[in-house]
């Protein structure tokens, strides 16, 4: 049987990988108590233990302001760690999946990003999480780099129950209207990951697999004010309290943060969709199935 090891369980992405990735094999999922990416040199004893035949990588150091000064833990976590889980598993041809982000690039422009564009990323944590992609490419095995944007999920630290909780707070909401791109539901990752994995098996086993970064978001595309007017209205249409009467366009400039946002995240991701044959959804199917969710 297939083993699979999930790294950052708790995570929104990690704990939808949990349950979609159950029909492929047997499952290990792990925390930081298992599995501490802030000590790298203790991965390689913890997965000769293991022995995993795929790796899912979904933890990261995410704290995209905290990360402008905390650089050092940062790129351990997103940069260092990678590249020693990268080592083993080439060492033991065994499959990395990894996931990266939108933040690589320096979202300049309006046409989605390509897999193939440079990148230039504008803020520690998009440098730490490039060098992540970097030291997996250089180890030389078989491996997968997901690029994603604007994760959201019902449960955790995100834009969607951020929101929520606002729009019951506050009657006026000031958001961001200038940054662009595709939120994406942790679940649709999940599931999509583990039809990437279960066809990336059969390559392997064909011998027609082949190592690449691709962009796994949902489709379409809209800003954070769009955003936050979605979940506002769809909350309030099924009955959510919501005390917030106006929704004001800000520009970024309005909203300074430490780190530097790319005002363009949207990915082009149809190398996935060829690759793989898959579909993917609009952004506002996985955010109907995510507050579907907080309902019940």
């Amino acid at each position: 049987m297939t083993r699979l090891l999930v790294t950052g369980k708790n995570g929104q992405v990690g704990w939808e990988l949990h349950r979609s990735l159950q029909c492929l094999g047997e499952v290990h999922a792990v925390d930081r108590a298992q599995l501490d990416l802030e000590r790298p040199e203790r991965i390689t004893a913890y997965l000769d233990q293991l022995a995993p035949d795929v790796i899912v990588n979904a933890a990261a150091y995410t704290a995209v302001d905290k990360a402008e000064s905390e650089e050092g833990l940062a790129t351990t976590v997103n940069g260092v760690a990678p590249g020693v889980i990268a080592v083993w598993a080439a060492r033991h041809g065994r499959l990395l999946l990894h996931y990266s982000t939108d933040y690589v690039f320096d979202g300049s422009g309006s046409s989605p990003w390509k897999p193939s564009d440079a990148p230039a990323p504008l803020s520690v944590y998009g440098r730490t999480k490039l060098a992540g992609e970097r030291a997996i490419a250089e180890a030389g095995g078989q491996y997968l780099v997901l690029r994603t944007s604007w994760v959201f999920a019902s449960r955790g630290r995100n834009f969607l129950r951020t929101m929520l909780r606002l729009a019951q707070e506050r009657e006026e909401l000031r958001i961001v209207d200038d940054q662009w791109g595709a939120p994406t539901c942790a679940r649709l990752i999940a599931d999509t990951t583990a039809q990437i994995v279960a066809r990336s098996l059969v390559e392997r086993r064909e011998g027609s697999f082949r190592s690449e970064i691709l962009h796994l978001t949902a489709s379409g595309a809209t800003s954070w004010h769009g955003f936050a007017a979605a979940i506002i209205g769809d909350a309030r249409a099924a009955g959510r309290g919501v005390k917030a009467k106006s929704l004001v366009a800000i520009p970024s400039s309005a909203y300074p943060t430490p780190a530097r946002r790319p005002g363009n995240s949207q990915l082009d991701c149809s190398g996935l969709v060829d690759r793989f044959g898959l579909q993917l959804p609009d952004w506002r199917t996985g955010l109907s199935l995510c507050l579907d969710e907080l309902n019940s």
